[in-house]
């Protein structure tokens, strides 16, 4: 057996799917729709063919028509106008938005975007107080500004004009800006959930007069990199985005799709894994102002040479984060004492520290605050990441005095605070989440749509399910469920850290490809069905396409046998887990024989009474009676057994001396009165091509029956002996006992050996609470 790692939750089975007249709508679709609360052909339509006319008006954003007239009045005046912005891909293409609409109006006008480093996120005072010093009158920020009281009390006394554009969390107080256009801070606008890029793409409509179509390409790379939820206006905006990006003339976005190999068709997952992390890498090693001129740029010998750096300094962000992942694992503390993981050291790059925070994250089950320390300064800075189960910006608003700066979302946020206050932040947040969440709230969850088998699952199928897309928060891609026994199961990859295996049926292939999922392969035994959720997809490679489900969780609800009897070294410690209980089972345990603390040595002549439910039992030495095996597998109730038998000296493979074999030897010593076995034993054995054991065996068990006496290797008849069957010898019964041991559990076969164990336990139910979390 194999826990999973998450918790899979099965959507509801729909007996009712609504009877819509749509003929586009296969039963799937349909269930799939429900699964997403759409119940009518109206709904469905509007989901399945997003349309722009299904958009909001801007006339409904608070302020927006205040900012609008003010930014006209600014360019007919020939007034300089700073666009403010930020450094992730978001904050990039929302200023590439706005800055392109500014000039398209024939604005007098230029960007500027802090270096997180040197000024961390968000407006600043000295860049405020510098851009009045050259001459601007009006700053008009995107996707950022909407925390910066301080800073929107700077440009006022300064006689600044500001405009906020923002969609990050409002904080209790709002800065004291000429305009704010904010969709939570608008109570007439429907939608909350647009990126920074969707705020800019609105004001641009706004300023433009006219929806700007010709931005697409730039609102969606913001829009789905930002992870906002892909639903109502998002999920139209990124659907005719993605079309837009595909076809887009923008040199810039021509040169970074040519590095990322994207051709063709641009999805949500270039943008989410390729594009958009590659934009993000600029400014997390340096100032942003690279990735901006690479989406600015209409010279295509420009855009390639910057996609070049981009990548490059892409390639260079993958090393430090591995580097700083490895470092901070090290630091981590074992998760179950702590509640929320805080690390914090100096000469980390604080660019990356969300991504070190996300890694954190996956691997513990636990929110994550990532901090590097700058101690000439006497603070740290640093960025967080949660669980689906804490809001971290809500909870971290309760200790706001503790953070110098602070700002973000539920599940993600940044932050500076002194150094002295790294044990209150620690301390205070495990108190919250240890009052608000169970254990079990720390369990990954995850949706599963519907238990396919594997004849169900063809190409149809899967662009079936491309009708959803594009995929992201609160639209996710659907996750399968299938079962079967695959019928190759291999690690992959150059350290052997995933696992490819494949499922075959009716003359149907499908491969299963889990990433990360390399070091299960030693806990997956042979014929044994096993679980898998993930999203199906086509594997296109070489002209070659093959059906695939990428593999999310796994687990096996069978008991598990794993057959290693024969082997000369067997390496206990790659199957020993540190939360289980284990049992290895030997005839006599030595002082020498060690094992980790969660295993115990165990001896066939314990008494089993004391033993209770394992885990995990590995069998080392054969027992001398069956019955003892079966007494003690059925006390412990493994869940899964390792056999790990080594015979030197077999007894099963040596021929058992026939009843004739006994008459001859008997007639020879009746016929020659004794026999010594010193002289006479090579001339039997050439007589008779036996082996020295097999005489000695046979005149062993004469001696047992009382046949016969044997001193200093003379055997002699006993006069007048009782008659016996061979049967009664002691000696007789354990030879072929011990030969019916070692043909039961050592050359059996896999399948016989698994059904031995399996009749013997056949009565006993596994109890779930003493299941082990596997991956």
């Amino acid at each position: 057996m194999l826990e999973s790692k998450m918790k899979w939750k099965f959507a509801k089975k729909q007996n009712d799917l609504p009877n819509w007249n749509s003929s586009r709508c296969s039963p799937l679709i349909k269930e799939l729709l429900r699964q997403r609360g759409i119940t009518s052909d109206e709904e469905a339509e509007m989901f399945l063919s997003p349309n722009l006319s299904q958009l909001y008006s801007v006339k409904y954003l608070s302020d927006i028509d205040k900012a609008a007239e003010r930014v006209h009045k600014g360019i007919a005046a020939n007034e300089k106008i700073l666009v403010y912005g930020d450094y992730d891909a978001d904050g990039v293409s929302s200023t590439a938005i706005m800055l392109k609409t500014l000039r398209e109006l024939g604005a007098h006008c230029d960007y500027y975007i802090p270096n997180r480093f040197t000024e961390g996120y968000g407006p600043h005072e000295e860049a405020f107080r510098a851009a009045y010093d050259n001459g601007y009158h009006l700053i008009i920020t995107v996707d950022t500004g909407i925390a910066s009281i301080h800073e929107a009390a700077v440009a006022k006394q300064l006689g600044i004009d500001l405009i906020i554009t923002d969609h990050h969390e409002p904080q209790e107080q709002l800065p004291d800006a000429y305009a704010i256009i904010h969709p939570k801070c608008s109570p007439n606008y429907r939608f909350k959930e647009l990126a920074g890029a969707g705020v800019a793409f609105k004001f641009a409509e706004s300023l433009l007069g006219s929806f700007p179509e010709h931005y697409l390409d730039y609102l969606v790379i913001g829009t789905i990199a930002d992870l906002v939820p892909l639903v109502d206006e998002n999920r139209i905006l990124a659907s005719y985005g993605l079309k837009a990006l595909s076809a887009t003339k923008k040199p810039g976005l021509k040169a970074i799709k040519n590095v990322c190999g994207i051709k063709g068709y641009v999805t949500e997952e270039d943008i989410g894994f390729s594009i958009g992390p590659r934009l993000n890498a600029v400014g997390r090693l340096q100032d942003a102002d690279m990735a901006v001129e690479l989406l600015l740029t209409d010279d295509q010998d420009e855009a390639d040479q910057i996609a070049e750096m981009v990548q490059s300094l892409n390639q260079e962000r993958q090393k430090i984060v591995s580097a700083i992942v490895k470092e901070a694992e090290e630091m981590v503390v074992p998760a179950a004492e702590q509640g929320v993981i805080v690390v914090a050291k100096e000469g980390w790059n604080q660019g990356v520290l969300g991504i070190v925070a996300s890694n954190l994250v996956r691997k513990y089950d636990r929110p994550a605050i990532v901090l590097s320390i700058i101690p000439e300064e006497g603070i740290m800075k640093g960025s967080a990441r949660s669980i689906p189960a804490f809001d971290l910006f809500s909870n971290c608003m309760k200790i706001r005095d503790v953070f110098t700066h602070f700002g973000g979302h539920a599940q993600a946020a940044g932050m500076t605070l002194p150094l002295d206050n790294l044990q209150t932040l620690q301390s205070e947040l495990n108190d919250m989440i240890h009052q608000q969440l169970t254990p079990e709230d720390f369990t990954q969850e995850i949706e599963v749509a519907k238990t396919v088998t594997l004849p169900e699952i063809n190409e149809e199928l899967v662009e079936e399910i491309r009708e959803l897309a594009p995929f992201g928060m609160a639209n996710p891609k659907p996750v399968f469920h299938i079962k079967d026994v695959p019928a190759e199961v291999r690690q992959i990859g150059s350290n052997r850290n995933h696992l490819k295996m494949q499922f075959r049926q009716q003359n149907k292939t499908i491969d299963g490809i889990g990433f990360g999922f390399g070091g299960l392969y030693d806990h997956l035994s042979p014929k044994t069905p096993i679980s898998v959720v993930g999203e199906l997809n086509i594997n296109e490679w070489n002209g070659f396409r093959k059906l695939q489900i990428v593999m999310h969780d796994m687990k096996i609800d069978e008991r598990q046998l794993f057959d290693h009897r024969g082997k000369k070294q067997f390496d206990l410690m790659r199957f020993v887990t540190s939360h289980t209980d284990h049992v290895a089972v030997k005839q006599t345990v030595q002082d020498g024989d060690s094992l980790p603390d969660n295993v115990r040595w165990v001896t066939y002549d314990t008494d089993i009474g004391s033993l209770k439910h394992v885990h995990t039992l590995f069998l080392y030495d054969l027992p001398t009676k069956l019955e003892t095996l079966q007494l003690l597998l059925q006390q412990l109730n493994p869940v899964n057994i390792h056999v790990c038998f080594r015979l030197e000296d077999s007894t099963f493979m040596k021929t058992f001396p026939s009843r004739d074999d006994f008459k001859w030897l008997y007639a020879l010593l009746a016929k020659r009165k004794q026999i010594d076995i010193n002289k006479e034993l090579a001339m039997i054995m050439d007589a008779k091509a036996w082996t020295k054991d097999r005489i000695k065996f046979m005149a062993n068990v004469f001696f047992d029956l009382g046949f016969v006496k044997i001193e200093n290797g003379l055997i002699q008849l006993n006069a007048n002996p009782v008659k016996k069957d061979l049967s009664e010898s002691a000696i007789y019964q354990e030879r072929l006992n011990k030969a019916e041991i070692e043909k039961t559990l050592y050359y059996s076969s896999y399948d016989e050996l698994r059904s031995w164990l399996s009749e013997c336990m056949k009565d006993r139910h596994m109890p779930k609470e003493e299941l082990v979390y596997g991956l």
